[in-house]
């Protein structure tokens, strides 16, 4: 009678179909098929100095592998536009360009956003440890720095999402600031 019992047991975990482990390889895969899009944001920075956060809205564009804009509307239009490794900041009727190739500390920090979208496992690698909770339907990826000159300025960047859409960014610097992004995809008709 066991030996049936286990033999039906045995036969119907064979029937059923293997489920894959989800880790940060099917994290990034799963992310680098979303080739971009255009979402909502709402940011709040959470300064030390300050009582309450401070509070902006606006736009962003994203399309892979390496081309992010965000057009911020409120309190002060500005925007920022990343293409391939050139940032341009737009604000009132300044215009500022900076190529991120000579920055590392900044590049590296702009490749903790990029290569999350883009799902560039390699990239992020190079300058943070990786950790993943939760699974493909929701899920947090915790970066810790793992370059000194990074890990003065950045604590850690938690980022979380739905299967693959990333809908929360957020930074903790090492002074306590701390500025949280919430990404709200518009869906194209």
């Amino acid at each position: 009678m066991i030996k049936r019992l286990l033999g039906c047991l045995f036969l119907v975990a064979l029937a059923l179909p293997a489920s894959a482990a989800f880790d940060v390889g099917q994290l990034m895969s799963d992310l680098a098929k979303h080739k971009g899009g255009k979402a909502k944001f709402v940011e709040k920075k959470y300064i030390s100095l300050l009582d309450k956060p401070v509070v902006s809205t606006g736009e962003m564009t994203y399309t892979a592998p390496d081309r992010l804009e965000k057009r911020t509307l409120t309190p002060k239009v500005e925007t920022l536009l990343l293409d391939k490794d050139i940032l341009s900041i737009e604000r009132e009727k300044q215009k500022l360009s900076i190529n991120l190739a000579n920055q590392p500390e900044a590049l590296a920090f702009v490749d903790s956003i990029r290569g999350t979208l883009a799902g560039n496992r390699a990239a992020l690698e190079k300058n943070y440890a990786l950790y993943l909770s939760g699974n493909s339907e929701k899920w947090v990826l915790t970066l810790l720095p793992s370059e000194q000159k990074i890990a003065a300025m950045v604590q850690r960047i938690t980022v979380s999402g739905q299967k693959n859409q990333v809908r929360v960014i957020e930074y903790l610097q090492t002074d306590g600031d701390r500025s949280v992004l919430s990404i709200d995809p518009i869906e194209l008709k």
